[in-house]
């Protein structure tokens, strides 16, 4: 049975650490928090060492200045693999967290030795613009509850919806206990930043996997496979039938997508000289 233990870097940092080898750093989605990512910690924990992060302005993370922006969000991560004492990992990041996780791929190349970017936005087109700008405006005037019922309408599918209602439950009241300056703050560049360092994107050169659900209509194919072409080497891959929280409504599956690209970043062992008398 996997143990759990919250801990926290000098900055304030809330994480999660266990298993053991390479390391896979995993970034929640706005809105959510480190608790997100149970499905993917029991299934990659006997395989890799594991850590998931609470995102600034979000579970027990230190609230961000209303005026941040999205590399003070990669900054947090370079200073938890610092307290941690490692040089490099694989970060895999989910919706917000997707565009977290590029931004250090872009300011801190060489403490990466891997992207996945699952369930997330890039050149959203008019209509998609506006749609999320418009729910901003909401979380502005209402606060975090503001768009919780139509987020897991969106999230989740209805038979996921029917038959788990005290998971379902618990998300809903994650979302609307969020500290509302740290949401808007987040949401904002949720809203704003899809296209964030996309003119330098093919200078990300290690395994990058960009993945989401063929129903997600927030973080569609189209983007994740545009997303892909800009980066050298890139894998796009879309899930059948899924939605938004995938990760969280079919664990088993994205636990196997990641297992696979994650063994493409396994660093190739050096071979072993006898030494002969």
């Amino acid at each position: 049975m996997i143990r759990l233990t919250a801990e926290q870097t000098p900055a304030g940092t809330s994480y999660l650490a266990t298993g053991q080898g390479q390391p896979v750093v995993l970034i929640h989605g706005v809105g959510l928090n480190k608790e997100m990512w149970g499905g993917q910690i029991v299934g990659l924990a006997p395989h890799f060492r594991v850590i998931a992060y609470d995102m600034l302005g979000h579970g027990s993370s230190p609230l961000p200045p209303a005026d941040t922006e999205l590399p003070a969000y990669a900054e947090q991560l370079l200073e938890l693999l610092d307290h941690l004492d490692l040089p490099q990992a694989v970060v895999v990041g989910f919706s917000m967290g997707g565009l977290v996780a590029r931004a250090f791929a872009l300011q801190h190349p060489t403490r990466l030795n891997g992207l996945a970017v699952l369930n997330s936005v890039f050149n959203r087109n008019a209509e998609q613009r506006a749609g999320v700008i418009e729910r901003t405006s909401q979380v502005a005037e209402h606060g975090p509850a503001a768009n919780v019922e139509a987020a897991l309408t969106r999230w989740f599918s209805r038979e996921y919806l029917a038959a788990n209602p005290a998971q379902v439950a618990a998300i809903r009241q994650t979302l609307a206990n969020n500290d509302p300056q740290g949401y808007l703050t987040t949401y904002r560049l949720f809203a704003t930043q899809d296209m964030f360092g996309a003119d330098a994107l093919s200078c990300i050169q290690v395994p990058t996997l960009v993945a989401t659900g063929s129903l997600d209509a927030g973080s569609t194919p189209e983007m994740a496979e545009q997303l892909a072409e800009r980066i050298t080497g890139a894998r796009a891959a879309i899930l059948e039938e899924q939605r938004h929280m995938m990760p969280v409504e079919s664990p088993r599956l994205v636990n196997q997508l990641l297992l696979d690209f994650l063994e493409r970043t396994q660093p190739t062992p050096h071979p072993v000289k006898e030494i002969l008398a």
